[in-house]
């Protein structure tokens, strides 16, 4: 449970990190994502979420 606060906490503060550094960039990027059709952004999504189970698996064991 500890690795995944840590994880969570990682997340944040990544994603913090961005907004503040590059707030115009993202906010044309969270913009650009009206026009992905659901399918393209589902199927990444589903692409980084097998990546990022792999990349945990591998360094757990």
């Amino acid at each position: 449970m500890k690795e995944l606060i840590i994880a969570f906490g990682l997340f944040l503060f990544i994603e913090g990190i961005l907004y503040a550094i590059f707030p115009s960039k993202m906010k044309a990027m969270l913009l650009k994502l009206n026009e992905i059709n659901n399918n393209q952004l589902r199927t990444g999504g589903l692409l980084f979420a097998i990546i990022g189970f792999i990349i945990i698996w591998y360094f757990k064991n």
